[in-house]
């Protein structure tokens, strides 16, 4: 049940499900089944946003959120987590509705919740940022994994403001997330690698024509994020996953550490959809099992060496497998 000032904050803050199609957002997407399902995911996400900002307590997004099906239900969750962290933030940061949601039903959509807390980020002032992220003590992956929020920073600026995050290439001002101010670019750019995969529903000359046009330190990042949308998104098809592939070049690595951290994500919340296992093996010659198994053997225990995070130190021992075993084209 709604009240009355959670139905106010919710006409307020949340958009429309139109307002997140591709032809309103003028994305060069062509309309098909595919995009249409590609859609589905950022009208879910709004669906757990406004759930979360209007709803009495948890138990009632939790109820609501298990009613989504399974292939979306995660995006949901990163939706809720959105609202939950908005809120947390109007309560001076003295709230602790997202903690008790990652901590509780949103441990198995760990991955996007933390994606969701970057969402929120883009709504918020800066100095709000430092209190954003809870204390997730012996939660998976935790603090390791929290880069994923500057990720969905990335993606929300570039999904809603294109103009200026994509075609003009703006790059923000660093930001000391987990003390790396510097990483705080990169994790940016697999957000935006991410959502240029949406932005061009998944058509591979599209997405490789405007990674090319990145400048050249950005591209690997962005590959990544692309790899990570393909294959937990989905949206592509057999042959077009190999032209992505082919596309990706010398960034093979890249694009295949994105396809095992989505097949590692999928696999941890309980339920992989076939477009996951199909592109696992296309893009990264790896059943779910094999790319999980990678991924747990590279894992890297939170802290970290000089200015890399141990995110990004995970991030690189799982580039270096593919890279050893000759997935790269000279560039």
């Amino acid at each position: 049940m709604s009240t009355l000032l959670g139905s106010l904050r919710r006409l307020m803050l949340t958009p429309s499900l139109t307002d997140v199609t591709f032809g309103v957002r003028g994305f060069p997407a062509i309309p098909s089944e595919a995009t249409r399902r590609l859609e589905a995911i950022p009208q879910a996400v709004i669906c757990g946003f406004e759930w979360g900002i209007d709803a009495r307590d948890q138990w009632e997004v939790e109820r609501r959120l298990s009613m989504v099906e399974q292939e979306l239900r995660g995006f949901a969750y990163e939706g809720a987590t959105m609202a939950f962290t908005v809120l947390d933030a109007m309560a001076g940061g003295r709230g602790h509705r997202t903690r008790d949601l990652l901590l509780g039903p949103g441990q198995p959509h760990i991955f996007l919740t933390y994606i969701g807390i970057g969402f929120a980020m883009a709504r918020l002032p800066r100095p709000l940022w430092k209190k954003v992220m809870p204390d997730l003590t012996g939660s998976a992956y935790y603090p390791t994994m929290s880069w994923l929020a500057v990720d969905g920073y990335g993606f929300d600026r570039a999904y809603f403001d294109t103009r200026r995050w994509v075609d003009e290439q703006r790059v923000p001002s660093p930001y000391a997330w987990e003390g790396s101010p510097g990483y705080f670019l990169r994790a940016v750019d697999q957000g935006i690698g991410r959502a240029l995969w949406f932005i061009h529903g998944g058509h591979v000359p599209g997405i490789a024509a405007r990674v090319g046009g990145f400048a050249s330190h950005r591209q690997a990042d962005l590959w990544s994020g692309v790899g990570l949308a393909a294959t937990f998104a989905g949206g592509s098809t057999a042959e077009g996953l190999a032209a992505l592939r082919e596309a990706a070049g010398e960034h093979r690595p890249e694009l295949a550490q994105g396809v095992v951290f989505a097949a590692k994500a999928r696999s941890f919340s309980g339920f992989v959809p076939e477009h996951t296992e199909v592109a696992t093996g296309a893009l990264a010659d790896l059943s779910i099992d094999g790319a999980v198994a990678l991924a747990d053997a590279t894992a890297v225990a939170a802290g970290g060496s000089g200015a890399l995070p141990a995110y990004e130190l995970w991030r690189r021992a799982v580039r270096t497998h593919f890279a050893a075993s000759g997935d790269r084209i000279p560039g």
